[in-house]
């Protein structure tokens, strides 16, 4: 039997924080959880597209709580102060969705931190952010779901000088940075399931990926350094081929909330070449499964954030 979002169960009494919801996959994962109880925690960068979010959620999920945190994933130092300010007001986290992201800028662009802007934002950004949680995360037992991407496919390894600010200084190609960023979002999320599970920790990590969906995510990131007629083209093929972005958030929904799994696990669409359809378990690469490199990526990220988690 396939999984629908009427099998989320009752989340009243949970606490949620999601990355990256003034559109896309992060908004309708809040909604999502929202209809079903869950009091919200949700981080953008942009104060009117967070409001605008805020009233879309509450306009379709009626009685919902969300609290929004301004939040840069591509400043190490505002990640710092934004989970700080996180575990100052709150005493627990029960799902953490790692879900912002920038997808294939046409120029190199750097973080405020001067790491390549798509593996500073979309991995070094998230790890920062989970460790600067992590309290809260291991008091609780919490879900942890990491947002990965079919592009991990299209990558064989890491350059793991990526995770160095000399190393945005190398021949810059879009889609191969996208690829090793959402690879090290995958990596992450098989790693930290091997620490916490050696720990005796009670937290459960799960990655998940969308498919072919259609959101900002392929307009915005190819806009970073001006509009151009191939991100505009792109975005119109997603609008077409894609599964719209309700759909899919239904992986995310399902890492988040389905209570068969224990960790390790990848969830994405179940159509043709996990593009579009409902969710399941699905594959990963053999090089998303490699220990030693996951290892050596989660020593490189902790030397580029210096964040560490007690795990």
């Amino acid at each position: 039997m396939s999984w629908s979002t009427d099998d989320i169960p009752d989340l009243t009494g949970k606490r949620a924080v999601i990355t990256g919801v003034t559109g896309g996959l992060g908004l309708h994962t809040a909604i999502g959880l929202a209809r079903q109880g869950a009091e919200l925690v949700v981080t953008a960068r942009n104060d009117r597209k967070a409001d605008q979010a805020v009233k879309r959620i509450k306009d379709a999920a009626a009685g919902a709580v969300v609290e929004v945190v301004s939040l840069d994933l591509a400043d190490l130092t505002e990640v710092k102060g934004a989970a700080a300010e996180v575990s100052q007001k709150y005493d627990r986290i029960d799902i953490l969705v790692n879900n912002a992201g920038i997808m294939v800028p046409p120029r190199l662009s750097k973080t405020v931190d001067g790491f390549e802007l798509q593996m500073g934002t979309n991995h070094l950004g998230h790890f920062a952010w989970t460790a600067g949680l992590w309290p809260l995360l291991e008091a609780s037992g919490a879900r942890v779901v990491t947002v990965a991407s079919l592009a991990h496919t299209t990558v064989g390894s890491i350059d793991l000088t990526a995770l160095t600010p000399e190393g945005s200084s190398r021949k810059y190609g879009r889609w191969q940075t996208y690829g090793e960023s959402k690879l090290a979002n995958l990596m992450f999320a098989v790693e930290l399931d091997r620490r916490v599970k050696v720990a005796g920790s009670g937290v459960v990590s799960v990655g998940a990926h969308p498919g072919y969906a259609a959101t900002n995510l392929t307009k915005a990131g190819p806009a970073v350094n001006g509009l151009s007629l191939p991100g505009i083209g792109m975005h119109q093929v997603t609008k077409v081929l894609g599964q719209s972005a309700s759909h899919g958030a239904w992986p995310l929904l399902m890492a988040a909330t389905d209570e068969a799994l224990t960790g390790g696990e990848y969830v994405g669409p179940a159509g043709f070449r996990g593009m579009r359809g409902r969710p399941k378990l699905v594959g990963m690469t053999r090089v998303a499964r490699d220990a030693e490199l996951a290892v050596a990526l989660w020593t490189a990220s902790e030397k580029a954030t210096g964040m560490r988690f007690n795990v």
